[in-house]
Formats: C-alpha cells, sequence, structure tokens
C-alpha cells in the first residue's frame, strides 16, 4: 500500500485508481517487469505505460505563460494549470506557483512543491532579481531608468519606496527593467507613476535562470542546473 500511497500523492490518479493501475499491468520496472502495490522498490525505477515517474518532493517546474492565463486553480477563464497534465493539480503536496504573474503578463513562471525553496525564492530578503520586457504606450521621456534606480520612488497607496530597480531602453517604447521586489503590478504601476502605460509585459529572467527557448505555452521539469542558475544571478 506504501506504493500505492507513493504513486497517488504524485498525482497519477486517487488510491482506488493506482491499485487498478497494478492490476492492469500498467506499473512496471524500468526492465519491463510488471510490479505489484506490496513490492518495494526505488522511486526512479518505476514506470507506468512505459513512462518514468516525476520526480518525487521538491519539483521546480518551468512553465513559458501565455497572456490570457490567470495564476489560480479557482478562477474562472484559462488557468495556468490547464497548461499542465492533471496530474500536477493532484500532487499532494500541492503544486504552487512560485509568486504570480497576472493575467495579462506573458514569460517564466514557476512551481514547486517545497515549501522551503518556494520562501528561498519569494522571501524579500532575498532580493533575487526579476527582469521583464515592457512594451509602452508613449515613448521613455529619459529621465525613468535615474528615478527607478534612485530607490526614492514611491508607488500610489503605498508608504515605503521601491527599492531601487534597473531600467535598460531597448527603443522609444521598449524598455527591460530588473527589480528585486514582487509588489502588487509592480512593473505596470511603476511606469504608471511616471505618466505612461504598460501595453504588454514578458517576464524574461528570474536570477539567472531564463526561458532558454522554451516555446509558449509550454513546460519542462527543472534540473539541478537550473536550480544553480536560478541563484547564481548569472
Amino acid at each position: 500500500m506504501k506504493l500505492v500511497r507513493h504513486i497517488a500523492n504524485l498525482g497519477y490518479g486517487s488510491r482506488k485508481q493506482v491499485q487498478w493501475m497494478f492490476r492492469e499491468g500498467r506499473i512496471t520496472d524500468a526492465d519491463g517487469e510488471v510490479l505489484y502495490a506490496d513490492d518495494k522498490v526505488p522511486h526512479e525505477v518505476i514506470r507506468i505505460d512505459g513512462e518514468a515517474l516525476d520526480p518525487e518532493q521538491g519539483l521546480l517546474l518551468i512553465l513559458h505563460k501565455p497572456a490570457g492565463y490567470t495564476c489560480s486553480t479557482k478562477d474562472t477563464g484559462r488557468l495556468v494549470y490547464d497548461l499542465l497534465p492533471p496530474r500536477f493539480r493532484l500532487r499532494d503536496p500541492v503544486l504552487s506557483t512560485v509568486g504570480r504573474l497576472d493575467r495579462d503578463t506573458s514569460g517564466l513562471l514557476l512551481f514547486t512543491d517545497d515549501g522551503q525553496l518556494l520562501h528561498r525564492i519569494i522571501a524579500p530578503k532575498s532580493n533575487l532579481p526579476k527582469t521583464y520586457e515592457a512594451t509602452l504606450a508613449q515613448p521613455l521621456r529619459g529621465d525613468e531608468g535615474a528615478l527607478f534606480a534612485s530607490g526614492t520612488l514611491m508607488l500610489e497607496s503605498e508608504t515605503t519606496p521601491l527599492k531601487p530597480a534597473s531600467l535598460e531602453a531597448i527603443d522609444d517604447t521598449h524598455a527591460r527593467l530588473t527589480i528585486t521586489e514582487g509588489r502588487y503590478h509592480q512593473v505596470r504601476r511603476m511606469f504608471a507613476a511616471v505618466g505612461n502605460h504598460v501595453e504588454a509585459l514578458h517576464r524574461s529572467r528570474i536570477g539567472g535562470l531564463s526561458l532558454d527557448g522554451l516555446p509558449e505555452g509550454e513546460w519542462r521539469i527543472a534540473d539541478a542546473g537550473d536550480v544553480a542558475r536560478l541563484f547564481s544571478g548569472d
């Protein structure tokens, strides 16, 4: 029963459904030998329909989020979880988004079931840089970079100024902004504070981790190298 529970916790089905998978011979080892529910085998040799299991707890998943999807499990409309296999929504512990991207923002989105890793990424003291590409309604004035870097910009309805941020002008209406905080709609509100409007927003990087050619709407499981890049800043 421990094997049944282990596979069910990974989201492959209820315990009853997993028991049926065993009875149908769908669960085997790496050599194709049928496994039974009371077998004692390591996680890495188990196969379901010939496919290796997802990683155990500690999973980090990378998604190239398209615009129009909401970071939620309950809202109506298109959800980021709709872009993943159903088993990821059923994992126990739950697979949660690491922070959020608003519905109209595309780009790099992380998921994890590791609470310590999630906290390490989003904790304010981590100062993990996040880079966004913004398409603006109006041309840049030219003074935004100095203001954003000053550490004095105050957003509407807030009482604490923003930490310094780095702005790179790509052209008159396109900018690359790197921030180390995650306040509500922060990038959009920063440009609103200087009289501009963000028409399109894309997160291209978290720490040293980028999408690295991952197509929009696609996902992949992060490996140890991805985690190292996430915190390297390179």
